[in-house]
């Protein structure tokens, strides 16, 4: 039986639309909400073995802008690329499905955990960006994370999975028992409705990928990359939203992270990890939107962005 989400209600009252078309010869799909005519256009990029639905409780709180969501190739409801699910296979995709869209004015980028490596790696690289957004940031080695150990295990667990026959690979990358494992481990709520969501949609999607190729291929680009080698080469504003219970990049990493880049800006929500887009989507929309307003110089917009942090909880920017 499948959790309630505590942002459906939300959601529902944003249109909309789903899409497909080849894209650097993966066959991709993306949903887009919002106004087709809004004066912001933002393309969201989600995290290894995620899809479009991880980002969907931020999105909630973002009405009134137009957001394109991708499944990135090889997971999802997408195909897989021709080439490696590497970097620069994703930096290259993603550069092409922007400029399929055709837009009048480049977009806001938006990645999170492992999209915010591919993000920022296809800014540096000149992807056409009004304005960057991580969530949740790559901002150091995996492996010297708080919880490197646990980093090793995937390491390791990723390693047998690769040297097993096919089926049993499969089976072992697709295990419910380590997805559940993994949950675990990331959630630091203890709300017992919202920590049943999340274990669902691990469940529902963190499985879906197109083959153990795929999975191995970005596994390793997620485990081999980070944020900082592209910081330097970033000229656009950059908004970094991290949390300062995350097991993969230490708090402490994200702030000398923010001093990497020309334009940057950090806003840290306390009492949450690796899963801000999860339990705590309010205060990170809050941020997203006091960012974007900036554009215009409307004043007052960081404070708005604090109290609306402070008024969720479990977590408030600072």
């Amino acid at each position: 039986m499948s959790a309630n989400s505590p942002y459906d209600a939300r959601l529902r009252r944003i249109p909309t639309r789903e899409h497909r078309a080849g894209i650097a010869g993966a066959e991709t799909r993306w949903w887009e909400y919002g106004e087709p005519d809004s004066d912001t256009t933002l393309v969201f990029v989600h995290g290894f073995r995620g899809d479009h639905h991880g980002l969907e409780p931020v999105i909630a709180f973002l009405p009134g802008v137009r957001i394109l969501a991708p499944d990135l190739p090889g997971f999802g409801a997408s195909g897989a690329l021709p080439v490696a699910h590497d970097i620069d296979g994703y930096a290259g995709w993603l550069d092409a499905f922007i400029a399929a869209q055709a837009l009048p004015e480049p977009p806001v980028v938006l990645g999170h955990s492992f999209g915010s490596i591919v993000v920022a790696a296809a800014v540096a690289d000149g992807l056409p960006a009004e304005r960057v957004i991580l969530v949740n940031p790559i901002g150091a080695p995996a492996l010297e994370g708080p919880r490197g150990v646990m980093t090793r295990l995937a390491v390791l667990y990723y390693r047998v999975a690769a040297a097993l026959p096919a089926k049993a690979g499969f089976a072992l990358l697709r295990s419910r028992l380590i997805v559940r494992v993994m949950s675990v481990t990331m959630a630091k709520t203890k709300d017992r409705e919202l920590l049943a969501f999340i274990h669902d949609q691990h469940d529902r999607y963190f499985s879906a990928f197109e083959d153990r190729s795929v999975v191995l291929e970005a596994f390793r680009a997620s485990v081999s990359n980070d944020v900082r080698a592209s910081a330097s080469k970033i000229a656009q504003p950059v908004l970094l939203v991290a949390a300062d219970l995350d097991d993969i990049t230490p708090i402490e990493a994200e702030r000398r992270l923010a001093t990497m880049f020309a334009d940057a800006r950090l806003v840290e929500i306390p009492g949450v990890g690796h899963l801000i887009h999860y339990e705590t989507p309010e205060p990170a929309a809050a941020a997203i939107a006091a960012f974007l307003g900036e554009r215009d110089g409307a004043p007052g917009d960081a404070g708005e962005a604090d109290a609306a942090a402070d008024a969720s909880e479990p977590g408030a920017a600072r």
